[in-house]
C-alpha cells in the first residue's frame, strides 16, 4: 500500500509539474520585451506570449454592452513571434486542452485596442517639445517671460546658426497681431533670431534680426499675407516661405532626436500609431532609416508633401510599406487654404467679422484638380487640407473629377455620366480620398461628400478650441449649417485626430470633445453654450472611439490590422485603470494611461503608479 501511495502521489506530482512547466513557459513569455523602448523588428521567443487582464475589449464598438455573458467575455490573448495577435480568448472558458490557461497570471488593468491619431505632425511635435511653449500665453509680457526662460535653458538658441523656435501664440489673446518691436523691447531678447509659430502654424512671427535678413521692400505673396499693420514681423500661409528659406534647418541627427522624443510623448497618452499629415521626401528617407532601428516605436502612416508645396513630384515620392507595419507611405498631402483663426481659410462669402476678406486659396481650383488627377493616376491616396467652405468645395470638385478619370475603364475624362454610386464604390475600394480638417462645408457640398464617399479627417478639439471665436468669423447661420460637423458625417467613417502640435495629442481629450463639444481643459463650452457647443453634432463614446481606432485604420487601408484586438491584427494595445464605459464623462478627459504596447512590446509604463488603482484592481480579481 505504501508503494502504491508513493506511485499515486508521484503521478499526481508529475502531472502538476507538467502543468506548471507549461504555465511557466507561457508566463516567462510575458516577461520578454517588457522594457520601454522598442524596435520595428520585434524578436520574440518561438512560443507565443500570453497576456491576461481583468478585461479585454477587442472591438471598441462593443463598449455600450456594459453586461455580457461569461462566454462572450474576453480577458486573454497571445502574441506571435512577428508581433501579431495569434489568439484571443477567455481564460475562464476553456476546453480540456487549454486547462493550463487557468494558471496564467491576471494582470491588473483593462485593455482596449491601441489608439491612433488620424492627423498629426510627428517631426514638428518633436521640435515643439524642444522649443518655447507659447500655448495659453495671454500677453506680450507673458511671451517675453517664456522666451527668456527658454533662452536660459538653451543658451545657444537665438543665434544666426540656431534660431530660437516657439509655437502657440494667438493674437486674440494678445490683443492684436504681434510685431518684431515687441521682442526688441526686451534687452534679453534684443538682437536674437526668433521664429515663433501661431497656434495654428499658419502664421509665423519673427524678430528684427530675421527681418534684417530680408529686403526692405517685400511684395505681396499670392495665397499668403505679410502683416504690415501695426508693424512688420508676421508672415502667414504662403508668405511664410520667405522666412523658411532663411531658417537654418536642423541636422538629420537633430531631427531624429525630435522624432524619438515625440514618439515617447505620444506613447504616454496611449497612441500606438498616427497619420503624419505632410512629410517632405528627405524626411521620409530619414524616417525609413530610423524605422529600421530600435528607436522607432510608433506606427506611422505618412503623407508625402513635396518640397515645393502643391506640386507633383513623382521622382521624389517613394512608396514604402514595411512588412511589420511600422512605416507606410502611399498618400500625398495637398493644401487648399489657410486657417480660420488668421482669416486664412477660403470662404464662399466674406467673413462676418472682416467683410473686407473671404480668406485666401493657397492654390487655384484648376491646379488643385490637375494635381489630384496626377497623384491619383500615380497610385497615391490624395488628402487635401481644406478648412473654409470654398476650399472644401474646390477639394470635392477636384476629387470628383479625379475619380471620374481613374475609375473609368479607359482612364479618360469622358465618363461624366458615371453615377455617384459607382464612383463611391471605386473611391471606397481603391482610393479613399480624404479632406483633412473638413471644418466648414456648405450643405450642398456635404451632400456631395456623402454621395461620393469622401472621407472627412476631423480633429474634435479644433471645434472646442475655435468655438470661442468661430461664430464671430462665420455668423450664426453658417456656423449652425456648415461648421464642425461630426455626427452628420458618421456614414463616411470620419478619421479622428488632434493635429498635434496645434492641439495636444491626448486622444482622451479628443474623445471628451467629441462626446460633449466642451473644452477638455475647462469642462465647459463658450458663453451661451456652457453645456456644449452645437451638441446636435456630438458622438457617443463607441463612435468616437471608432474614429481613433477602426476608422483611422480604414483611412489608411489597414482595416482588420489596426484598431482591433483579433487574430492576425497588429499586437497593439493600451491598459487603463478602469473600464472606459464605466467612467463618468468628466473622468474621460482626465484618463491616465497605465501601459502602452506596440507589436507586443511595452513602449510605455506609467512611473507614478496609482496605488489606489492597483488596490482596486486586485479587489476585482
Amino acid at each position: 500500500m505504501a508503494s502504491s501511495g508513493v506511485l499515486w502521489w508521484g503521478v499526481r506530482l508529475s502531472l502538476l509539474v507538467g502543468c506548471i512547466a507549461v504555465a511557466v513557459r507561457l508566463q516567462n513569455a510575458l516577461g520578454g520585451g517588457s522594457s520601454a523602448g522598442g524596435s520595428s523588428s520585434i524578436h520574440h521567443g518561438a512560443m507565443p506570449r500570453a497576456y491576461c487582464y481583468q478585461d479585454v475589449r477587442p472591438d471598441v464598438s462593443t463598449l455600450h454592452l456594459r453586461k455580457y455573458s461569461k462566454e462572450e467575455a474576453v480577458n486573454c490573448f497571445t502574441v506571435s513571434d512577428d508581433g501579431l495577435f495569434s489568439r484571443v480568448f477567455n481564460r475562464d472558458v476553456v476546453g480540456e486542452s487549454d486547462t493550463t490557461a487557468n494558471l496564467l497570471h491576471v494582470r491588473p488593468g483593462y485593455v482596449v485596442p491601441g489608439l491612433w491619431d488620424g492627423h498629426g505632425h510627428l517631426l514638428q511635435y518633436g521640435e515643439f517639445l524642444h522649443s518655447a511653449d507659447l500655448f495659453g500665453s495671454t500677453s506680450p509680457d507673458d511671451i517675453r517671460a517664456r522666451l527668456r526662460e527658454y533662452l536660459d535653458a538653451n543658451p545657444a538658441a537665438g543665434t544666426r546658426d540656431e534660431w530660437a523656435r516657439g509655437i502657440g501664440w494667438n493674437q486674440m489673446a494678445m490683443g492684436g497681431m504681434p510685431t518684431a518691436d515687441m521682442l526688441e523691447s526686451d534687452e534679453r531678447l534684443k538682437g536674437r533670431f526668433f521664429m515663433l509659430d501661431r497656434v495654428d502654424v499658419h502664421c509665423t512671427w519673427v524678430s528684427q534680426a530675421v527681418l534684417d535678413l530680408l529686403p526692405d521692400e517685400l511684395p505681396d505673396v499670392p495665397g499668403g499675407e505679410i502683416i504690415r499693420t501695426p508693424g512688420m514681423g508676421v508672415f502667414c500661409d504662403n508668405a511664410m516661405d520667405i522666412v523658411m528659406a532663411l531658417w537654418p534647418k536642423p541636422s538629420v541627427a537633430r531631427k531624429k532626436t525630435f522624432v524619438t522624443s515625440a514618439m515617447r510623448a505620444l506613447h504616454e497618452v496611449g497612441l500606438v500609431g498616427m497619420h503624419d499629415a505632410g512629410v517632405f521626401p528627405a524626411d521620409i528617407a530619414m524616417y525609413d532609416d530610423l524605422s529600421r532601428t530600435e528607436d522607432w516605436t510608433l506606427r506611422v502612416y505618412a503623407m508625402v508633401e513635396c518640397k515645393e508645396r502643391n506640386t507633383f513630384c513623382p521622382k521624389d515620392a517613394v512608396k514604402i510599406s514595411h512588412d511589420d507595419g511600422m512605416l507606410t507611405v502611399r498618400s500625398v498631402k495637398l493644401f487648399a487654404d489657410g486657417a480660420l483663426g488668421s482669416w486664412g481659410s477660403a470662404m464662399i462669402e466674406p467673413y462676418s467679422d472682416r467683410p473686407d476678406t473671404s480668406g485666401s486659396l493657397l492654390v487655384n481650383a484648376s491646379t488643385l484638380t490637375s494635381l489630384t488627377h496626377s497623384w491619383a493616376a500615380a497610385g497615391f491616396q490624395v488628402n487635401i487640407h481644406a478648412i473654409g467652405d470654398l476650399a472644401n468645395r474646390y477639394a470635392i470638385d477636384a476629387m470628383e473629377s479625379a475619380l471620374q478619370s481613374v475609375c473609368s475603364g479607359s482612364g479618360s475624362l469622358s465618363s461624366q455620366s458615371q453615377s455617384s454610386s459607382s464612383l463611391a464604390e471605386c473611391q471606397t475600394a481603391r482610393h479613399r480620398f480624404r479632406i483633412e480638417h473638413s471644418q466648414i462645408i456648405h450643405p450642398d457640398d456635404q451632400a456631395r461628400m456623402h454621395a461620393l464617399g469622401i472621407i472627412p479627417s476631423i480633429q474634435p478639439t479644433h471645434a472646442t478650441s475655435d468655438m470661442a471665436y468661430a461664430e464671430l468669423r462665420l455668423g450664426a447661420h453658417r456656423t449652425a449649417a456648415e461648421a464642425y460637423r461630426m455626427r452628420s458625417l458618421l456614414d463616411l467613417y470620419p478619421v479622428l485626430g488632434s493635429d498635434f502640435p496645434v492641439e495636444p495629442p491626448n486622444p482622451f481629450e479628443g474623445l471628451y470633445a467629441a462626446v460633449t463639444r466642451r473644452n477638455p481643459h475647462t469642462g465647459v463650452g463658450p458663453p451661451g453654450y456652457e453645456d456644449g457647443w452645437h451638441t446636435d453634432e456630438v458622438l457617443n463614446l463607441d463612435r468616437a472611439l471608432e474614429g481613433f481606432t477602426k476608422n483611422v485604420a480604414r483611412g489608411a487601408f489597414l482595416e482588420g490590422k489596426a484598431g482591433v484586438i483579433q487574430e492576425g491584427a497588429f499586437a497593439d494595445w493600451i491598459v487603463l485603470d478602469e473600464p472606459l464605459e464605466k467612467l463618468g464623462i468628466e473622468e474621460l478627459r482626465r484618463v491616465k494611461v497605465r501601459e502602452t504596447w506596440v507589436a507586443g512590446k511595452q513602449v510605455f509604463k506609467r512611473d507614478d503608479e496609482d496605488r489606489t488603482a492597483d488596490r482596486t484592481a486586485k479587489e476585482h480579481l
